[in-house]
């Protein structure tokens, strides 16, 4: 069978993200390194444009529609990092964007997305299918739907960061991601099974939205009650029919962290690393310092996201 998503079709992506999306720096911390018993190589997404590795994926999509989608916009559904992606590559691409968004997503979210000039349309998370109102508003004012995930093209384009990654650190041993609707995992775990076969990929999800741990469990796709977690980006109820046929074959387990690991997390970064993560940004980093992922060797991390206001950061945060 072949498989929906290729290391070419990533490095094709890689091309067409060149001088538009930020190669983000990669990040050293003897500190952690003694923390963890490992040397850790961080991945800054959070550094990306729009503050997340969405970018990558949205505009990857966007820049392939032809000229008369773009003309006519571009639609999306979002929980704030997908949502201001595909504003932003719309805008780039000289096309608009009508973005569906929880009514409970961060106002900062809400905010950047207007920012980039996106229409938005808010729904209520724990009653709508996003899915349908978002499909449904798309093909009402017929407009290319860019889903979060859910495209081959979206998860070439995520699978992006851990290319530079492996490029950058010449070998690594484990690669540890933030898993939500699992298209950074499934574009990261083709890109390393790609370039290192002998690598070993773990996902971290919070543990009030463990869909992805039980879905590989069970050999099946599996769904949850909707999250409620500070991992706002993660708080999927099902993983991606596309991206689960992709982890299940190349995701070598999950691990699941509290939001007290992640809090931790996010102030460790902030204190000793100078980097400003937002929750669901900060899992994988949460589980290495919790120790959820034992790890030695050469260890990647990435960091998927900083968008997170500074009032609710302080929040979070506090001691």
């Amino acid at each position: 069978m072949t498989a929906p998503v290729t290391i070419d079709d990533i490095r094709d992506a890689a091309a067409r993200l060149a001088g538009v999306a930020h190669r983000t720096p990669v990040v050293r911390s003897r500190t952690l390194d003694d923390l963890v018993g490992a040397e850790v190589f961080i991945k800054c997404e959070n550094l990306q444009r729009v503050g997340a590795f969405k970018f990558r994926g949205a505009y990857n999509a966007a820049s392939r529609l032809s000229p008369d989608q773009l003309a006519k916009g571009i639609a999306a559904y979002s929980s704030g990092n997908h949502a201001q992606a595909v504003a932003l590559a719309a805008r780039e691409l000289g096309s608009s964007a009508v973005i569906l968004i929880p009514e409970d997503t961060p106002q900062s979210k809400k905010d950047a997305t207007a920012g980039y000039g996106a229409e938005i349309v808010t729904y209520d998370r724990y009653t709508g299918d996003r899915v349908a109102i978002g499909e449904a508003l798309a093909a009402e004012r017929g407009l290319a739907l860019i889903p979060p995930y859910e495209h081959p093209h979206v998860i070439a384009g995520q699978g992006t960061a851990a290319l530079e990654l492996l490029e950058e650190t010449d070998s690594l041993d484990t690669l540890v991601v933030p898993v939500g609707g699992g298209g950074l995992i499934a574009g990261s775990s083709t890109a390393a099974k790609a370039v290192r076969p002998g690598i070993r990929v773990v996902g971290v999800e919070p543990a009030a939205g463990d869909d992805t741990k039980r879905s590989l469990e069970a050999g099946e796709r599996v769904s949850i009650p909707v999250p409620r977690t500070i991992a706002d980006g993660q708080a999927a109820e099902i993983p991606g029919e596309l991206t689960f046929s992709i982890n299940k074959r190349l995701v070598d387990d999950i691990a699941l962290v509290t939001d007290d690991q992640v809090r931790d997390a996010m102030r460790f970064a902030f204190e000793r690393l100078k980097l400003v993560m937002e929750p669901s940004g900060a899992t994988g980093l949460a589980a290495l310092l919790s120790g959820q992922v034992p790890v030695s060797g050469r260890v990647g991390v990435i960091i998927s996201g900083g968008n997170v206001s500074p009032e609710r950061f302080a929040e979070l945060i506090a001691v």
